[in-house]
């Protein structure tokens, strides 16, 4: 990436009130209680959002640039998206962190959304946005279909969420309606080379090859695959809406004290699947969605499961606030083994 003598802002009115738009809807107005950060790595897709959020929210912006010390470009990328908000007399701050063993990309991603988080609540920001794209989402569902997902890995990279790890720092990505040859033009008319990372060239990550694919199947749009992954995300969020209403409604502690939960299970599996990874967290174990899949189908079956240190028991009771018998799942810590 090389820095231009002279940085050429967006300048195209109906990008700045598309970016602003896109803003709004995930971080209203008379929300807002301090600058919107920004992750920008150098490359074209990010820096695309630093230049339209310093067009649309002049003086409302901070940017964080994350170091993984994986590559020997990635110190001088950090130093050059320093020196462009010197330009654009954005603030700007470097941040470098460690990757612990194990799946590279996904300790990447747990270090640089903890340094960013950490960043955002030093700096008092309002929200944090990433520049995840219609392309990054079409790649994402068709990836995740392959894998034959369920719902919540269908609907892909969300709009609206929180940090991992920092709650209360809203996550925003207002470019996912976005495609990417727009963001890269974006930067091409600032008169910025972009840093390119030479893993999106290397067939080894399923990614790239997704992402060929795409480009070799001109019927399947990016932007129409995106926007099913928004309605998926959309049912995700109604069905977690139902399982708050399982859980309130459904779950009963025993009276006693006793570490038991009796979960009376009346709704459709994806929804009952919520409530029983909550119980075995709830009695301090951890299950996946699938584990407690499979368990829904043994219980619902009549037979006992055990998942995550819980054994899960089936019965038949009558709910006193309805007055019909219900199926009634017993939870509680699975007893020690015995040792011969």
């Amino acid at each position: 990436m090389t820095l231009p003598r002279t940085i050429v802002p967006v300048s195209d009115d109906e990008a700045i009130a598309r970016i602003e738009r896109d803003v709004a809807l995930l971080w209203p107005k008379a929300a807002r209680t301090g600058p919107l950060g920004l992750a920008v790595s150098g490359g074209p897709d990010s820096l695309a959002l630093l230049l339209l959020a310093h067009a649309a929210l002049p003086g409302e912006i901070a940017v964080a640039s994350v170091d993984h010390g994986l590559r020997e470009e990635a110190a001088s990328e950090v130093a050059l998206v320093g020196e462009i908000c010197a330009a654009l007399d954005v603030p700007f701050t470097p941040l470098k962190v460690e990757i612990s063993q194990g799946n590279l990309q996904a300790r990447a991603r747990e270090a640089r959304y903890q340094a960013l988080g950490e960043w955002a609540e030093k700096r008092e920001l309002g929200a944090l946005a990433t520049a995840h794209h219609a392309d990054d989402q079409a790649e994402t569902l068709l990836m995740r279909l392959s894998r034959g997902s369920g719902l919540a890995g269908l609907a892909g990279v969300r709009a609206s969420s929180h940090v991992p790890g920092h709650e209360d720092v809203l996550l925003i990505r207002p470019l996912l309606g976005w495609r990417k040859a727009e963001l890269q033009e974006i930067v091409a008319s600032a008169g910025i080379t972009p840093a390119l990372d030479p893993s999106n060239q290397d067939p080894s990550f399923d990614r790239v090859r997704v992402r060929e694919h795409l480009a070799e199947h001109q019927w399947l749009d990016p932007k129409q695959l995106a926007q099913s992954a928004s309605n998926l995300g959309e049912a995700w969020l109604a069905l977690q809406w139902f399982a708050e209403i399982d859980w309130e409604d459904m779950v009963h502690r025993d009276p006693n004290g006793q570490m038991t939960i009796t979960y009376y299970a009346n709704v459709p599996r994806a929804i009952a699947v919520e409530t029983i990874m909550r119980i075995v967290g709830e009695l301090g174990g951890m299950v996946s969605r699938a584990e407690a899949g499979r368990a829904f189908d043994r219980l619902w079956q009549g037979e006992n499961a055990s998942l995550g240190g819980v054994l899960a028991i089936p019965g038949i009771e009558k709910l006193d606030k309805i007055g019909v018998d219900m199926r009634a799942w017993r939870f509680s810590p699975e007893p020690p083994r015995a040792v011969h």
